[in-house]
């Protein structure tokens, strides 16, 4: 299963999509949604320990990492050594110390960490690199122009036709934001995920092209359109855009950040697998194209979390911290989703059902203070929780005090959180390829919420630091205090337990991400 970050549990129901069209139909089954947690079994690996199967067998071709200082002389010899082992370099990020290569030797990794200057190195994933998987990412329902033609009636003064239907935005004082400022156009905000369709009427006004690129293979691509979804592929990236830099165009919705840049950074595979090395190059080119911010609304595959107690695994955790550090050093802040599985990211210990999603995967219990999900538990990035249209955790949003830094509307079924009219969904709306409109639900979601109130803040602060964007993003917040008791379904049971004062706690971080304040002081 993968990896993206839009929400989806038993309860809630499958999102719904809007086209402007009046055909009805479905989507092509890309259409995104985290897996649901599995049956934990009775019987569990100690943390740490590789669950499934692993590494594919010998003659089968995997992609490694391979962790190195930065100095010339130990690039040049760890380069040497690759070819040695059995290796063929296929990228190389100098600056940070990390090589890309390709290798049918089973012992490759185990060659690689014994070369003098090789801090970690292990394989990307289980699945041999000619191989595809069957993965089903859901066909979420598509609605008819009946509903769009509805919200345009009730829009009032300069909003877009669909911006009634956009609940999230006055919940983040986004719509008073607009009244001061839509965001600069010289700050860039990057989506690294499945694709950008830069040809949707809402996004081509603000694409930046020079910023966008593909980096599926763990290099750059930059021939014309590769950043693009096909239309095979989850449109995610597409919607995550819209949310975050859709433009006050009198055409579809409104972005969180209407007048900013918006540039597609394509790291996921035909399979929607986010492997480690298209992610190091994805924060790389950001660090080196000037992104101002970028949102990641996914898990590193093929583990859900990865522990520094296994070789494999800690090489995946030093190459992403590695290259998402680089880019903060160079001004740009990282902001990530905390994952839609309802668990407790400051628990001592965590059941993993899911990992390796690309092996056979099976349940194994991890200690959260040594095996991490990546990016979005990495020092520096902004971890984001999901809030319903009640202003309440979302029913499926990860927590943990200490874990969770902020907090931004993600969707949650109308069943637990409704909105008030005009708006009908409790989802989130975004852009979908070939110019559509359509819900989805997620800390996906949330965090283009987030990333383009950074935007904002980089837009008022156009010399802000990175690290000063985020304190900003922090101090503006809305504090908001615990739900105690959680019980979203209303069965008498509490779902979740919140930890902490309203500005520091377990479910919301520092409060609700607030849009007014990134533009007004």
């Amino acid at each position: 299963m993968a990896h993206l970050r839009t929400g989806r549990r038993p309860s809630l129901a499958v999102p719904a999509v809007l086209s402007l069209t009046a055909s009805l139909g479905f989507l092509p089954a890309a259409a995104a949604a985290a897996p649901a947690p599995a049956t934990t079994a009775a019987t569990a690996p100690a943390a740490g320990t590789p669950a499934g199967a692993g590494p594919a067998a010998a003659g089968s071709e995997l992609s490694y990492v391979v962790n190195t200082r930065t100095n010339h002389r130990t690039l040049a010899s760890v380069r040497r050594e690759i070819g040695r082992d059995g290796g063929t370099l296929v990228a190389a990020y100098d600056r940070i110390g990390v090589l890309v290569a390709h290798s049918a030797n089973p012992d490759f990794a185990r060659l690689m960490r014994a070369v003098p200057g090789v801090a970690s190195a292990g394989a990307t994933r289980h699945t041999p690199l000619a191989s595809a998987s069957t993965t089903d990412m859901g066909a979420p329902q598509v609605l008819g122009g009946a509903q769009a033609a509805a919200a345009g009636a009730a829009a009032t003064g300069d909003q877009d036709p669909l911006e009634p239907l956009q609940w999230d935005l006055p919940a983040i004082k986004a719509d008073k934001a607009h009244e001061r400022t839509l965001g600069s156009p010289d700050v860039t905000v990057g989506v690294i995920d499945t694709g950008v369709d830069d040809t949707h009427p809402d996004i081509a006004p603000n694409f930046d092209r020079a910023a966008s690129v593909n980096c599926v293979s763990g290099r750059p691509d930059t021939t014309d359109g590769a950043w693009r979804p096909s239309a095979s592929e989850s449109p995610h990236g597409t919607h995550v855009a819209g949310e975050i830099a859709a433009a006050r165009n009198g055409v579809g919705m409104t972005g969180v950040a209407p007048g900013v840049k918006v540039a597609g950074i394509k790291v996921a595979n035909p399979d929607g697998y986010f492997y480690a090395e298209s992610v190091v190059c994805g924060f790389v080119w950001a660090a080196e194209h000037h992104v101002d911010v970028t949102n990641n609304s996914y898990f590193t595959d093929p583990w859900y979390f990865n522990c520094t107690t296994d070789p494999d695994q800690k090489a995946l955790v030093d190459a992403v911290d590695r290259a998402s550090r680089y880019a903060e050093r160079r001004g740009t802040v990282n902001i990530a989703a905390a994952g839609n599985e309802s668990y407790d990211l400051a628990a001592r210990s965590i059941t993993d059902p899911q990992s390796p999603n690309d092996g056979t995967a099976s349940s194994r219990v991890i200690d959260p203070r040594r095996c991490f999900d990546i990016p979005t538990q990495l020092p520096g990035v902004v971890t984001v929780a999901a809030t319903g249209a009640r202003g309440l955790k979302a029913s499926y949003s990860n927590y943990g005090r200490g874990v969770i830094d902020i907090a931004a509307p993600g969707g949650d079924s109308t069943v637990y959180q409704k909105p008030a009219p005009p708006a009908t969904s409790g989802l989130i709306l975004g852009t979908l390829p070939g110019g559509r409109w359509g819900y989805m639900a997620g800390t996906s979601m949330a965090t283009p919420h987030v990333a383009g109130v950074a935007a904002l803040i980089k837009s008022t602060h156009p010399h802000a630091s990175a690290a000063l964007v985020e304190a900003l993003l922090y101090a503006e917040a809305d504090a908001t205090p615990c739900t105690n008791p959680y019980d979203i379904d209303g069965d008498g049971k509490v779902d979740a337990v919140c930890q902490g004062p309203a500005n520091h706690n377990g479910f919301y971080g520092r409060g609700m991400a607030d849009a007014l304040a990134a533009v007004t002081y």
